[in-house]
C-alpha cells in the first residue's frame, strides 16, 4: 500500500507540473500583452518597461517559468486584468462556493449510484421507475434539467430557492468556507439548512448524470460478482441475497465504480461551470465567465489551474481507495 501510495503521488506531482507547463506556455502564446492589459493602451514605452521588469518579463522563459511555479508555491497565481486583484484573493473567495456545491454534487450522485444498483440489482419493487426517472434525468441536458427544476420546485411549488448559494443577510465565516460545515462549527443550525436548501437544486442537476454512470458500472459489478463461486456457496449456507451482497460482494465490486467515480468527478468540474450560471452560484465557474468577455486570460488559466490539479486530487484518493479496497491491486 505505501509502495503504491508512493507512486501514486510521485504521478500526480508530475501530472501538475506538466499541466503548470501547459497554462504557462498558453500565456507565453496568448496575443494578449500583460503589461498592456494591466497599464492600459496609451501607457509609455518607459512605464511599459519598467512594468515589464518588474513581472519579470524581460527575463528569459526558463527563469520566468521558475518565477511561475515559485508563485505558485506560495500562492501567488497571478494579477486578474478585470478585477486588478491577486487571483489567489479572487479565488480564495470563488473556490469555497464550487467546492461546496460540487462536493454535494458528488456525494448525492453516489447516493443515487448506490440506490440505483442495488435496487436494480435485487429487483425492488418500483425499482423500474427509480432507474427509467434517473435515466431521462441524464439523457436530458444539465442546464436545461437546472432550468427545469427551477420551474417545478421555484416557480410552480415554491419549495426551493433558486438563486444563490444563502438568504442570510451575514454568514458565519469559518476555518472551511463551506457554509454547511461552518454553520455546524458555529452551532447555526439556520444557516445549515438555509444552505442545503440552497444547494438542493444545483447539487441534483450536477449529480443525476454521473450518477447513472456510476450506478450503471456498480450494478454490472455486483451482477457479475452474484455469479461467482463464493456467492454461490454463501447463498447455500442460508445467507439471503441481500446479506450475501453486502457481506460478500460490495467489496469485490466496487473497484470498477471507483474508478467511474473518478473520471465522473472530473467531468463533473466542467458541469459545475454551466450549473453556476443558471442558478447565480457565487463560485469559480461565474468568476471564469465573466473573466472571458474581456479576455482576463490569468483569470481563465488560474481557474483551469485549480480545478485541474482538483481533478488529479481525486483520482489520486479514487487509486488509493481502489487499492484499499483490493488488495490485488498491482503496484
Amino acid at each position: 500500500m505505501l509502495q503504491l501510495a508512493g507512486k501514486r503521488l510521485g504521478a500526480m506531482v508530475v501530472i501538475i507540473l506538466a499541466l503548470t507547463a501547459v497554462m504557462f506556455g498558453l500565456q507565453k502564446i496568448s496575443p494578449l500583452d500583460p503589461v498592456h492589459a494591466m497599464l492600459g493602451q496609451s501607457a509609455s514605452a518607459q512605464a511599459v518597461a519598467a512594468e515589464r521588469h518588474v513581472l519579470g518579463l524581460d527575463q528569459p522563459i526558463t527563469a520566468q517559468y521558475l518565477h511561475y511555479l515559485a508563485g505558485l508555491f506560495h500562492g501567488d497565481l497571478g494579477t486578474s486584468y478585470r478585477t486588478r486583484n491577486p487571483l489567489s484573493s479572487d479565488l480564495g473567495t470563488a473556490f469555497p462556493a464550487t467546492a461546496e456545491l460540487t462536493l454535494y454534487g458528488l456525494i448525492f450522485a453516489l447516493i443515487l449510484a448506490v440506490l440505483l444498483a442495488v435496487a436494480t440489482t435485487l429487483r425492488w419493487p418500483g425499482a423500474w421507475l427509480f432507474r427509467l426517472i434517473l435515466f431521462v434525468g441524464a439523457s436530458t441536458p444539465p442546464f436545461l434539467l437546472a432550468i427545469g427544476g427551477i420551474l417545478v420546485f421555484f416557480v410552480n411549488l415554491g419549495w426551493l430557492p433558486a438563486t444563490g448559494r444563502t438568504s442570510i443577510p451575514n454568514p458565519p465565516t469559518g476555518p472551511t468556507g463551506l457554509l454547511t460545515i461552518d454553520g455546524l462549527l458555529a452551532g447555526q443550525f439556520n444557516v445549515v439548512t438555509d444552505a442545503l436548501s440552497h444547494l438542493l437544486l444545483p447539487a441534483l442537476a450536477l449529480a443525476i448524470g454521473p450518477a447513472v454512470s456510476i450506478g450503471r458500472v456498480l450494478r454490472s459489478s455486483l451482477v457479475s460478482e452474484l455469479r461467482s463461486d463464493y456467492a454461490r456457496t454463501a447463498r447455500a449456507k442460508g445467507q439471503r441475497e441481500r446479506q450475501v451482497l453486502i457481506r460478500h460482494v460490495i467489496r469485490n465490486a466496487i473497484g470498477p465504480a471507483l474508478s467511474m467515480t473518478g473520471l465522473q468527478a472530473g467531468l463533473m468540474f466542467g458541469g459545475v461551470l454551466v450549473i453556476e450560471q443558471v442558478f447565480s452560484w457565487p463560485g469559480m465557474g461565474q468568476y471564469m465567465t465573466q473573466s472571458i468577455p474581456v479576455a482576463d486570460f490569468p483569470a481563465i488559466a488560474a481557474v483551469t489551474l485549480v480545478l485541474g490539479i482538483g481533478y488529479v486530487l481525486i483520482n489520486t484518493v479514487v487509486d488509493l481507495l481502489q487499492a484499499a479496497a483490493d488488495p490485488r491491486i498491482d503496484v
